[in-house]
């Protein structure tokens, strides 16, 4: 279980990040953080990767302190930032190297991902592409088989048929043991992995809830005219006509648009909040 409790991070005494932030993530859920460039997630990430320490609270991961930087927290954690740097080997001289620092690395899954992303082990990373690093670093990061992946902006650079592989690499090599967090501002490469959505904006949480349970809750519809109905929360002209939320009068789960829902949570989050606590 990751935690954190009063968190808070501030660059200086002028600028304040996120303060007081109290969040669990729990074993068995791929968490969905998203938010607008320069909401907080980044930041907030990197405090419970030990790689900025907070300015107020604490961040555990599985009862460890992140910043301790212990073995036993880094051998069970695997960070993708967003920005990266591969040093310059050869695909197979990168595995050899690194795989050993995380006991449950599995060369043999390793080796299938790059088959799927049609790279060649033999080549540099200097020869790589800035899509086909990113493939290599997602590869890795899954055939670690860490308690804890967590994935910065992980599709970016990524084109349409990776972002498929991308989705279904993560379903594959999911456990029930395993915490998976993936931040991201482009909501719909999201849509169909994630099973608990966190919304977050100038380093608040704004939302945060199952998509069981939202979808229990909160109903989407597509129609050709403007609703006018009372029971109305949000609604947004789209190319086809008008994408609405209402309150779900049938608590039967229906399908959920994440981009609608997050563009509702920043309009007007109480509205929403108010249907989910």
């Amino acid at each position: 279980m990751i935690k954190t409790i009063n968190l808070g991070y501030q660059y200086s005494k002028k600028v304040q990040i996120f303060n007081n932030l109290n969040l669990t993530f729990s074993p068995g859920k791929i968490y969905g953080l998203l938010g607008k460039n320069g909401a907080g997630k980044s930041t907030l990430i990197k405090n419970i990767t030990g790689m900025l320490f907070p300015t107020k609270g604490i961040s555990e991961v599985f009862g460890l302190v992140p910043k301790n930087r212990e073995v036993s927290f880094l051998k069970e954690l695997f960070f993708v930032p967003e920005e990266y740097y591969l040093p310059n080997l050869t695909i197979n001289e990168l595995v050899t190297i690194y795989k050993d620092f995380y006991p449950n690395f599995d060369t043999n899954q390793f080796n299938n991902y790059t088959k799927e992303f049609k790279i060649e082990k033999s080549k540099k990373t200097t020869e790589l592409s800035l899509g086909q690093k990113k493939k290599i670093l997602i590869g890795f990061a899954l055939s670690a088989n860490t308690k804890v992946l967590i994935m910065d902006e992980p599709t970016n650079g990524l084109d349409i048929p990776s972002k498929i592989l991308f989705r279904n690499m993560i379903n594959d090599s999911f456990k029930k043991d395993r915490i998976v967090i993936i931040t991201s501002h482009q909501v719909r490469d999201l849509d169909e992995l994630i099973h608990s959505i966190i919304i977050m904006n100038d380093g608040e949480i704004l939302l945060n809830n199952d998509k069981d349970f939202i979808a229990k809750n909160l109903h989407f519809q597509l129609t050709d005219t403007l609703q006018d109905t009372i029971d109305l929360i949000y609604q947004e002209k789209v190319s086809n006509g008008f994408a609405s939320i209402k309150k779900n009068n049938t608590n039967n789960a229906g399908y959920i648009d994440i981009e609608l829902l997050f563009n509702a949570v920043l309009t007007d989050e109480s509205k929403i909040n108010a249907l989910l606590n």
